[in-house]
């Protein structure tokens, strides 16, 4: 038994087969067609997994395995990026992406109609770029609401309008009532268009035997729900426990602890997914190793980095962000970048910004034990700041638990773990 993981990134398509053990066995990637800003396809998506797939079959056929051994496929695909569809899956209206923003008038709607607070709430929200994509549906040809993952999935399996917990969460779906709320439709929502919601991993249907037979594949090969890229990057790093953390250290900061309750405050960003009988909560912050590559390149990083002490703290006070605003684990639009003085020192300056981030990420732990997830027991480490050793010896002086850097985040292989789970 095979299973395959599809992860539609923001630079492009990543597959992973993994056996039953959750061995890797093979994995390929495409890049996305290039769109164009404020016009984007989400045909193009679907372009992008088609040749993502033929070269994982090339790949499975090189290594002298049989695709047809492929059993079960789950998707995962950037949070909040969506799409309308007819009920022959063609899209009637651009894709709306996950950073897309400026929906001002649907902000007005949901806070009118919605819980304070809520996550749905902000012009930059999922559910306000659901109704924006209403407004393009000029014909009313829309059947089916489809978040990134779930458009994929309806290609592979010949039939739209199903969707997951992770993915529906942000555009207002309660995963722990296991129901829309009925308020959207006060809001403006066109509630038909809505997606029946299964939890991550639950088995959707047999592959379409058109796709099925145009990449070699098993007629009976089962779809299951899928996820968000950033927690099926969770599930590739093999985190399973309670109080088990990962922080991404990428361009900006995520943390993610697996939480035996669901814990939520939107006004400091912090939100939970539901995984089985678990929660994975977390929140982002907009500090991280943007900053970073702000004032050094990665040589720079590397070789001032070995000049540091990470046993010793610094004198300076930093909260080191590109430019004002914060959401996590502080939530506050107009929050100035705290950076000064730069001592003379770049040594001292990295430190600083290093220390500054830690200090960071362990208030964002502090938060998730605060609201009753938990205190947080270890911690892996993925991104591209996982492997900068005097930060993780900062990290774990400031947050006081044992830091790791994860051998596996890619979202693909996540995903195809989630297809091997029994759900």
């Amino acid at each position: 038994m095979l299973a395959l993981g599809i992860d539609i990134g923001t630079s492009g398509v990543r597959s992973a087969v993994l056996d039953e053990s959750g061995t890797l066995l093979s994995s390929s990637r495409s890049p996305h067609l290039l769109q164009v800003e404020g016009d984007v396809q989400a045909e193009y998506w679907w372009a992008s997994v088609r040749d993502c797939l033929a070269h994982t079959i090339d790949a499975l056929h090189e290594a002298k395995l049989n695709p047809r051994d492929i059993e079960v496929l789950a998707v995962d695909g950037t949070s909040g990026s969506m799409v309308l569809v007819d009920a022959a899956i063609c899209p009637v209206t651009p894709a709306l992406m996950y950073n897309s923003s400026g929906f001002d008038a649907e902000a007005e709607l949901i806070r009118r109609h919605g819980p304070a607070n809520h996550i749905t709430q902000g012009s930059n929200s999922a559910l306000a770029r659901l109704i924006r994509l209403q407004s393009y549906d000029m014909s009313g040809s829309a059947n089916f609401l489809c978040h990134q993952a779930d458009f994929v999935m309806a290609r592979l399996t010949g039939v739209a309008g199903f969707s997951d917990h992770n993915n529906a969460l942000k555009t207002g779906y309660d995963p722990q009532c296991e129901s829309w709320p009925d308020w959207l439709e006060a809001a403006g929502v066109r509630t038909d268009l809505l997606p029946r919601v299964l939890p991550p991993g639950r088995a959707v249907r047999q592959i379409d035997a058109k796709v099925a037979e145009e990449f070699g594949l098993a007629h009976d090969l089962v779809v299951k729900a899928g996820t968000t890229d950033s927690i099926a990057a969770y599930l590739a790093t093999g985190a399973s426990e309670i109080g088990t953390a990962v922080t991404s250290l990428g361009t900006t900061l995520a943390v993610k602890m697996l939480s035996p309750a669901r814990i939520e405050d939107p006004s400091i960003g912090l939100y939970s997914h539901k995984l089985g009988d678990a929660w994975i909560a977390g929140g982002a912050s907009n500090s991280g190793g943007g900053v970073l590559l702000r004032f050094f390149d990665e040589a720079q990083l590397r070789s001032l980095s070995g000049l540091i002490d990470p046993s010793r703290e610094t004198d300076l006070d930093y909260y080191p962000l590109l430019r004002p605003g914060e959401r996590f684990p502080t939530n506050d639009p107009d929050m100035l970048p705290r950076i000064t003085p730069r001592p003379e020192d770049d040594v001292h300056f990295l430190h600083g910004l290093l220390q500054g981030i830690a200090r960071i990420e362990s208030q964002g732990y502090k938060a998730l034990e605060r609201m009753g997830g938990g205190a947080v027991q270890r911690i892996l480490t993925v991104g591209g700041g996982a492997g900068n050793e005097t930060w993780r010896l900062i990290r774990e002086r400031e947050i006081g638990v044992p830091v790791e850097t994860a051998t596996r985040d890619q979202a693909s292989i996540g995903s195809a773990l989630l297809a091997l789970r029994e759900n």
